[in-house]
């Protein structure tokens, strides 16, 4: 008797031992394969059908739904409405339609499949609106021709994004995808301040006039234009001997003259939009400052887009080529920056966007004139005059590199004729070529047209990049990548040399109407190859979900 009851103590020992814990809690745990929930079924039967991102989505999720509250549903549609302050469209991602989707799916007991459409539908815009704030609305390939290396974004960290749905925290989910640069946050806060100033009226046009406007005058205008830069904060005061001048009764200036205080303003205005500073209200500058403020918040929001395309993985150091600002900027890995002016292609020979690295230098280049040049300008010049070869120093060479006498060419049917430009002081090339890989052909070089740099507005190339001060510029990156090499030597040499880079040097060239200074100042730039309004109209164009 004593061992049968200590076999049936050891039997229901182990049994207690063995038994699932959700059966002692009083909880009935799901078997092998058995969804958790309906909802989580329909769920996972949806996602056969859905996209790879939504399907890893409620991977990380364990199949979970994510919008069966309300109040998530709520916060969820307020941060949407956030979404104007990065330039884009609330209303493409449809909040408020959003939070009647899930009242309709939880009222009255809807189905579970309801519930799954309405849930993967709101992980999808989700998942639509952090695409859109971390690599644009857009792709920049169907909007820019000349786009040639598309950026390629980290992708999201769908694991930390379920876990904001959860805690309803949103707009800091937005925040981390958003170009963590200073310069988008200063195009953010240019935005939220012109919308400022647009909800305040704006600013007043000039009145139409067949005459400049000049320093020194007395004129009904200047009380118009001194206002229109007022609104903007270009016309700060100034004190004298601390006191304010709108203080100095007296004093005060006549606001009908066009005073060396309001000259001063125009010469900043005329400065930041790339306009000959010369403090005449000519019909350029007045041009600028009749665009009304609507045009110009519209121009801050495409430059977004634009800046959603580039900033992403950004080295510490690169070479960073602003199309439009006529701009070089050298990011060292010091942290300092190098800039200078720069001339970029004609309006019909475009500089092109697109991202590559600098490989080489050339020093002493000859120049192999490109086809487009050759039958665009330099066959016409030879036509009209022969000794135009040996002004500029070109030799005429056979399809295999032969040369050939100018004589015997039939100029008017040249064939496969290559015309290349010997090195020296005249040449197109100068006396460095900086190199990168692109389907274009185009570099950063030396000009002997210095004077151009001397112009605000400096589009005047056939695509490629002219440098001011390109020696020093060259020097500093044989300096940062450890080449060791001399650039005054190399050049002093006379020899036409390729010399590599120890590393390679990132490089890219952009596109940038607006231009966000440190000091805030947001400076807007004439859109020389007429890009603006191609991208703002599919910017603005609704959003199919």
């Amino acid at each position: 008797m004593h061992a049968r009851a200590g076999r049936i103590f050891l039997i229901s020992l182990l049994l207690a031992l063995l038994m699932p814990v959700a059966l002692v809690s009083g909880q009935e745990e799901p078997s092998e394969g058995e969804s958790a929930s309906p909802l989580e079924a329909a769920i996972t039967a949806l996602l056969a059908e859905a996209s790879d991102d939504l399907q890893a989505f409620y991977a990380v999720r364990g199949q979970r739904p994510a919008w069966t509250d309300s109040r998530t549903v709520a916060a969820f549609a307020a941060a949407l409405h956030t979404l104007d302050g990065d330039g884009l469209i609330p209303e493409d991602y449809r909040p408020d339609a959003l939070v009647a989707g899930h009242r309709r799916a939880y009222e009255n007991e809807a189905d579970p499949e309801q519930q799954a459409r309405f849930d993967l539908h709101a992980s999808r815009v989700l998942l639509t609106a952090l695409r859109h704030l971390q690599r644009g609305k857009l792709d920049p390939r169907g909007i820019d021709p000349d786009w040639e290396v598309p950026i390629a974004a980290p992708p999201l960290d769908l694991a930390a994004y379920s876990r904001a749905v959860d805690a309803q925290r949103f707009e800091q989910a937005f925040a981390a995808v958003r170009p963590a640069y200073a310069p988008y946050e200063r195009l953010r806060t240019g935005l939220a301040r012109y919308r400022n100033l647009e909800r305040l009226g704006g600013w007043p046009s000039l009145p139409a006039r067949d005459r400049a406007l000049r320093p020194g005058e007395i004129d009904d205008d200047v009380v118009v234009l001194r206002e229109r830069l007022s609104v903007i904060g270009e016309l700060e005061l100034v004190a004298v001997d601390g006191v304010n001048v709108a203080e100095l009764e007296l004093e005060a200036p006549d606001p009908r003259h066009y005073d060396e205080r309001l000259e001063a303003a125009v010469r900043r205005f005329q400065r930041r939009h790339l306009l000959e500073a010369d403090g005449i209200v000519g019909t350029r500058t007045r041009a600028a400052l009749d665009v009304p403020v609507d045009e110009r918040i519209d121009q801050i929001r495409l430059n977004l887009e634009r800046a959603r395309w580039l900033l992403h993985g950004l080295p510490d150091a690169f070479v960073l080529v602003d199309i439009a600002g006529y701009q070089i900027s050298y990011f060292r890995p010091d942290g300092e920056i190098w800039r200078s002016r720069i001339v970029v292609g004609r309006p019909y020979r475009r500089t092109p966007s697109l991202r590559s690295e600098i490989t080489h230098l050339t020093v002493n280049p000859t120049w192999t004139i490109p086809p487009t040049i050759l039958r665009e300008d330099v066959l016409p010049a030879v036509r009209q005059d022969l000794g135009y070869l040996w002004r500029e120093r070109i030799q005429v060479l056979g399809p295999s590199g032969v040369p050939l006498d100018p004589w015997e060419v039939d100029w008017e049917r040249p064939g496969n004729v290559m015309l290349r430009q010997a090195p020296g002081p005249q040449n197109a090339l100068g006396q460095v070529a900086i190199r990168f890989p692109n389907d274009h052909m185009v570099y950063l070089h030396d000009t002997p047209a210095q004077g151009l740099f001397a112009r605000e507005q400096r589009a005047f190339s056939s695509g490629c990049i002219r440098v001011q001060g390109v020696l020093e510029f060259a020097q500093l990156l044989f300096d940062d990548t450890d080449s060791g090499h001399d650039i005054q030597a190399l050049i002093d040499s006379g020899q036409t040399r390729n010399v590599r880079l120890a590393k390679r040097v990132p490089v890219i060239l952009h596109y940038w109407t607006v231009h966000a200074a440190e000091d805030g100042e947001l400076a807007f730039r004439p859109d020389i190859y007429q890009r603006d309004e191609v991208l703002l109209e599919a910017l603005d164009r609704p959003l199919e979900l």
